[in-house]
């Protein structure tokens, strides 16, 4: 039977490849974009995907977004991978800043997996954040993206014990600083040069992803975390 995922961020980086992947080996992908540009580029990316325009800024909206989407029965996982970033001391963040970060990373996957529960149900499926090495540990300036990290941590360990009983899973991954168009903004803001080769590449996030979806059901894996390897 054919496997069916909810993808977010499959624009680029991380959930590129994820996409990327799951296609290639012939599963079934329905894909949320925040535009109806970017759902055309994703239509013609994924010959026969389902997409769905759906901003994860505006999470108030995604109930509507999704009513009229007609989603499958069954989904085999939801995975979280869209997120953004800015980096500002405590006393130089603005409202806008802190607001937009708190409901990409936060709030819109919080409201995404409800909605999405009972095709999860149905098919005992998989629940993946990508998290970050931030929702472990929280560094000057990167306050208001680790708050919205770490809570997003909080969410998946009480969904975890929530779901359990109805046979769906539910694991963070925490990588870290990974060569995608957001670690180069990061580089911006940390006014650093960036080199791509040095960080870990999201082909290898995406596979330590696939490796949690293709766990036999005997096991489940809660967190798992990805760092640079040794140069």
């Amino acid at each position: 039977m054919t496997r069916v995922h909810l993808v977010t961020g499959a624009g680029s980086g991380i959930g590129a490849c994820v996409a990327d992947a799951l296609h290639a080996r012939g599963d079934e992908l329905v894909l949320l974009a925040r535009s109806v540009e970017r759902a055309h580029e994703l239509q013609q990316r994924y010959d026969g995907a389902r997409v769905v325009v759906a901003d994860l800024a505006d999470p108030a909206h995604l109930e509507h977004a999704l009513a009229g989407a007609n989603l499958p029965p069954h989904l085999d996982s939801v995975l979280h991978v869209a997120g953004v970033v800015d980096l500002a001391a405590a006393h130089d963040l603005t409202f806008d800043e802190v607001r937009s970060q708190v409901d990409v990373n936060l709030v819109a996957p919080m409201v995404l997996t409800s909605l999405c529960l009972p095709a999860l149900r149905a098919a005992r499926g998989t629940v993946v954040f990508v998290n970050s090495g931030a929702g472990l540990n929280a560094h000057p300036t990167w306050g208001a993206y680790a708050a919205s990290k770490f809570g997003l941590r909080g969410f998946a360990d009480a969904l975890r014990g929530e779901e359990a009983p109805h046979g769906v899973r539910v694991t963070s991954v925490f990588p870290g600083r990974t060569a995608t168009p957001m670690q180069e903004k990061v580089h911006e803001q940390e006014d650093a040069a960036y080199d791509a080769e040095r960080w870990i590449q999201p082909e290898t996030v995406a596979a330590t992803i696939l490796h949690v979806l293709d766990l036999p059901r005997d096991a489940a894996m809660p967190e798992v975390s990805v760092r640079p390897g040794p140069r």
